[in-house]
């Protein structure tokens, strides 16, 4: 609910400040006062296109600000705290105007894109017929309109959720199919390429201790060698094996006679002598494996030459040849079996394209009911609204398949005409400004009741009707009025009186200068304002009484 709103040179308006509470307000005044600057104000601070020209003349800069009470779980509550932005109940929408050509948006004290102002402005107020394509004239909303009045939001939910799904599984079906187009196309060089592997059987490590081989044949011949010596220095009659063999006799025969002292020294030799024998052994046993063989450095030359070419072939060092091939392995198996797996999203598209396709059909049947309520609820409110001659008539149009999309499988639109025999049309191309804004009070009598709370705002709904027809208006904007706060700018006195707040404005001079005002009415002073409308400059006692009448209806 707009609880208040402050205005800083726009125009005529110098500095206001207004105070609104629930229910109908009015305002009247004489034309030119300034009520349709009053809104240019509110659109700015609702994120209207900005108009320097507002910018009243002497002024570096224009101010709006509106305040709204909200309720925690509002849409406009929702979309605050998706942006970052506290509201604790309450939203503060400010906009100023700067000479140069600035324009600066707030929400609660935090800057924000002139977007985000004017999303949050358009769950707040409704203005009828003033911003176009905005509130009932945006056609993209009439979809949401009518399924609000078929109650039909938990349905529709439900189909954005199928719609997701179904766009979820759709796509993940159409990767695994480029997936398996582009795995089959290399499938004959995956299969070649795993039979060479195959043929290969490439051990882990392979190259490492083929290298190793290799050294030890290339250079068996100086191995040899120098085995030769060391048997010579170990086994030969003056070697080390005799030489401490004979060393150690030497000791055995005395260390009886040395009362202990020569057993440590004793142990020392046994253990080298023993040591020497199994180095000796370990000798003669590696003289026999190490003997050259030409054939089989060939052979390992010729092992490391397909290691390292296919190694090449598939971009990795010859040791990683096993691992490259259970890779390969396990892609052709992944190939195989991937068959399978296509079917099963196949078959999972298909059931989430069921499920939206069975939802979509009965939204679609419901859509056609409520729309043919709707149409009939709506003409009813014409004919005392004096355009007994018009028609109204929701407009659903099935969609091409390529066409659909989370609301559906139609598009909503509303259309009117005004004249018996002409075609039906989108209301705000058929209609004049005052037959749009009574089309818009009916449309939005009946759907009042459906529809998000906002603050409603007509502006001369009354237009060129008077009477029994201005009655009627006022009415409507008064059970409106019991739903949502409303506010009107009106001329008809009928109108005036069924408000429960009036907001008269005047302008006045001062200074050179011609400034508007706003001024609440006490009972009164509103019957005097209602007086003037009846009578004009001059305010008979017949007019105060007439005014009283309609005050007291």
């Amino acid at each position: 609910m707009l609880t208040h709103l402050s205005v800083r040179n726009i125009l005529l308006i110098e500095k206001l400040s207004l105070e609104f509470g629930e229910g109908l307000t009015v305002l009247t005044g004489e034309t030119g006062a300034g009520k349709s600057i009053l809104l240019d104000a509110l659109g700015l601070a609702l994120g209207s296109r900005a108009d320097f020209g507002l910018i009243r003349t002497g002024s570096d800069r224009a101010v709006v600000s509106a305040r709204f009470e909200i309720d925690p779980k509002h849409d406009a509550a929702i979309l605050l705290e998706e942006a970052g932005i506290a509201c604790e109940g309450e939203i503060i929408l400010s906009r100023q105007l700067r000479g140069g050509g600035k324009s600066v948006a707030s929400i609660n004290d935090q800057p924000v894109s002139l977007a985000l102002l004017r999303q949050c402005g358009d769950l707040l107020i409704e203005i009828q017929g003033q911003f176009e394509g905005r509130g009932l004239l945006d056609p993209a909303s009439h979809i949401g309109l009518l399924d609000r009045a078929a109650g039909l939001t938990g349905e529709q939910c439900q189909l954005a959720e199928h719609w997701q799904g179904w766009q979820r599984a759709k796509a993940e079906h159409q990767v695994a199919r480029e997936a398996l187009a582009a795995a089959r196309a290399e499938e004959e060089w995956l299969r070649a390429a795993l039979a060479e592997l195959d043929q290969l059987a490439a051990a882990e490590n392979e190259e490492e201790k083929l290298l190793g081989e290799r050294d030890l044949h290339i250079h068996a011949r100086r191995i040899a060698e120098a085995l030769g010596l060391t048997d010579s220095a170990l086994n030969s009659e003056e070697g080390a094996i005799s030489q401490t063999g004979r060393a150690l006799q030497q000791l055995e025969r005395v260390a009886g006679l040395a009362a202990g002292r020569l057993d440590e020294l004793l142990a020392g030799l046994g253990r080298a002598s023993a040591e020497l024998d199994e180095a000796g052994r370990a000798l003669q046993q590696a003289a026999a494996s190490l003997e050259g063989n030409p054939g089989r450095l060939e052979e390992i030359e010729d092992r490391l030459h397909q290691l390292r070419q296919l190694a090449r072939k598939h971009q990795c060092e010859p040791d990683r040849l096993a691992a490259r091939h259970l890779e390969l392995a396990e892609q052709l198996a992944r190939l195989d079996d991937s068959a399978g797996d296509l079917a099963a999203l196949a078959d999972q598209e298909k059931q989430a394209e069921l499920a939206w396709n069975k939802l979509a059909d009965e939204i679609s049947a419901s859509r056609t009911q409520a729309a043919a309520r709707l149409d009939r609820s709506v003409q009813e409110e014409l004919a005392p609204l004096k355009l007994e001659a018009a028609r109204f008539a929701t407009e659903i149009r099935p969609l091409a398949a390529d066409r659909w999309s989370a609301s559906g499988k139609e598009e909503v639109r509303f259309v009117a005409s005004t004249n018996p025999g002409l075609p039906p049309g989108p209301i705000d191309r058929i209609a004049s400004g005052g037959e749009l804004a009574r089309f818009l009070l009916a449309l939005k009598v009946v759907l009042s009741s459906s529809t998000p709370a906002k603050t409603l705002i007509f502006d001369e709904v009354d237009s060129g009707v008077g009477g029994a027809v201005a009655a009627a208006v006022g009415a409507r904007l008064r059970q409106l009025g019991g739903r949502t706060q409303t506010l009107t700018i009106t001329h008809s006195p009928q109108v005036a009186a069924c408000g429960r707040q009036h907001l008269k404005i005047s302008k006045s001079a001062r200074d050179d200068m011609v400034l508007s005002a706003v001024a609440e009415l006490d009972r009164a002073a509103r019957t005097e304002e209602v007086a003037r409308m009846l009578a004009g400059a001059e305010i008979t006692e017949e007019a105060r009484a007439a005014a009283r009448m309609l005050l007291a209806s």
